[in-house]
């Protein structure tokens, strides 16, 4: 009896989906996109121009469309190229891989890499286009390629004179809060251009008016920008899908975590890269998880709570090995402090574990946190407060910077 039911009940649930024919919409999203506003209104200005898209996989519409796809579709805009930042067009590169440049099989077009033999677009690679589109997803943390990739497109553009729009997308961090440190200009790399703090609090189109005004590059710009987005809002708010923007930010709570934890690991910490869960652990080989665990939630830090855990990593130089500390449960992500808990999390495992540390780079230690401040003061023993106290002054006057560059309430 019960397996005629069982064979009952499945034979109408795939009558049921066999009926449908189609699988369920995604439901509506509470933000609509800058490539949205872009398709729905503002390729008319571009009066019969044709354009390039910088893009990867993140730059897709609401519907989950990606935006090559939806400007072919669209009928009414002339596309010559496409532009590839690290982790390729498709988002199948790994990090720090060189990428090529190809013709894509999908849609016959050329891309042209901005992560290989160069970062910035030549005068062949904009031969026909008139307007450089930049529609990618950021992560909220200075610490990222793609703002990198476009202020190195926006200086090409300028350069070969040419316009560049940028389709605006939400921070997935939210736009309130502000954390350092502030970068030093003698640190400047392809993960820090400009002296920006670490967690910004910015969107792509507020960072490139910054970017264009502040700091000199001086294209020709035009910014599209969202509806309905708000300062306070993080990913969930918006009622977006998230789409993974590289191999080690899979879902939208790497986010959140990436701006601090995603500096420790040149001290020897691992943070959950190369795991399920990246970016949301910290430990190493005989570490003590209960312990670190107990140190941390006494500190009480804001929105977030540490278990022990135990984890093996699945690639990378730690493939295999056994490792242990905690895992960063994060319960309430708008008052989340990420560098604050980084730092507090790197000085427990200097007092409690120093065998852990291993800085195998002086010079990328400090080129990933964008000065050699916090390096000084935590091999000097110093308590983290006064770590972050270093940074007090440099992130309020980036704060009062920033203001005049900001797009939404």
């Amino acid at each position: 009896m019960r397996r005629r039911r069982f064979l009952a009940t499945a034979a109408a649930l795939a009558a049921a989906a066999a009926g449908r024919g189609r699988a369920e919409p995604l439901p509506p999203a509470k933000v609509e996109l800058g490539d949205e506003v872009f398709l729905r209104r503002t390729w008319r200005e571009l009066d019969g121009r044709t354009v390039g898209v910088v893009a990867n996989q993140s730059a897709v519409t609401s519907r989950a469309e990606s935006i090559v796809d939806s400007i072919l579709r669209h009928g009414g805009i002339r596309i010559k190229a496409i532009y590839a930042p690290e982790h390729g067009f498709r988002g199948d590169r790994n990090a720090g891989a060189s990428v090529a440049s190809y013709v894509d099989p999908k849609t016959h077009l050329p891309v042209y890499s901005l992560y290989g033999p160069t970062r910035r677009p030549t005068a062949e690679m904009l031969e026909g286009v008139d307007v450089l589109i930049f529609d990618i997803q950021d992560v909220g943390s200075r610490a990222y390629t793609y703002i990198s990739t476009m202020a190195y497109a926006m200086q090409g553009a300028r350069e070969f004179g040419r316009e560049f729009w940028v389709l605006d997308r939400p921070n997935p961090t939210g736009g309130a809060i502000v954390e350092g440190p502030v970068l030093e200009p003698a640190y400047e790399s392809f993960i820090g251009l400009y002296p920006i703090a670490m967690r910004h609090g910015m969107t792509t189109a507020e960072l490139a008016l910054l970017f264009n005004d502040h700091f000199g590059i001086r294209a020709k710009l035009r910014v599209v920008r969202m509806e309905g987005w708000r300062r306070w809002m993080i990913w969930p708010d918006t009622g977006l899908q998230w789409v993974q923007t590289s191999p080690n930010i899979p879902q939208w709570e790497s986010t959140i975590a990436y701006p601090g934890t995603g500096l420790i690991d040149g001290l020897g910490i691992n943070n959950g890269s190369g795991f399920t869960k990246p970016f949301l652990l910290a430990g190493a080989g005989g570490i003590d998880g209960d312990r670190l665990a107990a140190r941390l939630n006494a500190l009480d830090l804001p929105g977030v709570w540490f278990r022990p855990a135990a984890w093996s990593p699945l690639t990378g130089s730690l493939q295999g090995r056994e490792l242990t500390g905690v895992e960063l449960m994060i319960f309430a992500p708008h008052r989340f402090l990420a560098v604050r808990t980084a730092v507090h999390i790197a000085v427990a495992v200097r007092d409690y574990f120093p065998r852990a540390i291993h800085i195998e780079s002086v010079s990328g230690l400090d080129r990933d946190w964008g000065t050699d401040s916090f390096r000084q003061a935590f091999v000097n023993g110093e308590p983290a407060d006064a770590i972050l106290g270093r940074w007090r002054d440099a992130v309020a006057e980036f704060d009062l910077l920033r203001r005049s560059y900001l797009l939404y309430p």
